[in-house]
């Protein structure tokens, strides 16, 4: 083989070697940033980075826990017959919302970068409260009162879509059943303010036993897990099984939650 040849073929080989080692080692170094040469000493800030975990992220279904408060009443023809009664009594009846509270679990399954599907199960007590006094003014002084509250509780089972409007923050809507584990119409009497009478009456069986509804609301999600949210329950079920009165369900919910 001619000697001028081979030394051709070894220094076409030696500059390849060379272009695909440079290439590589080009690909792999990280990229250096030129130093700032101007007059500003202080030191670089580093960028804030959103972690996913606030928002239906790609980390895969997410579980966690929800309580707080509710505030429920009652909707409907019946309820506007009472409100009707309490006008005509000018104030005698009245009708108000009753305190509760729910507490239950849930499952955030991601479907994307901004949207989640979130099952859960909850207890949660509903129901309203009417407030009558004795309509004559000479007799204030005895602070009269009767109170007949209807004290609900439900195992809300729903199934919620949520869409991240910003980081952590998202909306939340879907269908909700209720199972009706207890239903007690609670009459008190009391005086001078002093309790004269109270006894449970128990009212379940006058009652559907599923309670279908939707529900809807606001919330934020931090990257710590803790998160809040507000929402509102309306329902869709008239409650009296035996449709002698038309009534459904409505409460207002503050929770706070933590995933993990």
């Amino acid at each position: 083989m001619n000697t001028k040849r081979l030394f051709g073929r070894l220094a076409a080989a030696t500059l390849l070697f060379s272009a695909f080692t440079l290439s590589a080692q080009a690909q792999i170094q990280p990229h250096r940033v030129p130093a700032y040469t101007g007059k500003y000493t202080g030191k670089a800030q580093a960028r804030s980075v959103y972690s996913p975990k606030s928002t239906s992220s790609a980390l895969g279904p997410q579980f966690g826990i929800r309580a707080g408060v509710n505030v429920s009443d009652w909707s409907g023809d019946a309820v506007q017959s009472v409100m009707d009664v309490a006008d005509f009594s000018s104030g005698a009846v009245t009708k108000e919302m009753k305190p509760g509270f729910h507490v239950g679990f849930y499952a955030t399954l991601p479907l994307g970068s901004s949207f989640a599907i979130e099952p859960g199960i909850s207890y949660s007590e509903k129901g309203t409260k009417l407030v009558g006094t004795i309509p004559f003014e000479p007799l204030d002084f005895l602070n009269a009162r009767v109170t007949a509250t209807s004290r609900m509780a439900y195992i809300d089972v729903p199934v919620l879509a949520k869409a991240y409007i910003t980081p952590g923050f998202y909306l939340f809507a879907g269908p909700q059943a209720s199972f009706l584990v207890s239903n007690n119409a609670r009459v008190e009497a009391s005086a001078l303010g002093f309790s004269a009478f109270k006894q449970d009456f128990d009212i379940k069986d006058q009652f559907r036993p599923v309670d279908f509804g939707v529900v809807g609301g606001i919330g934020y999600q931090s990257t710590s897990g803790i998160g809040f949210s507000a929402g509102y329950d309306y329902g869709l079920s008239s409650l009296d099984k035996n449709n002698r009165f038309d009534s459904y369900n409505r409460v207002i919910k503050a929770s706070l939650n933590y995933s993990f």
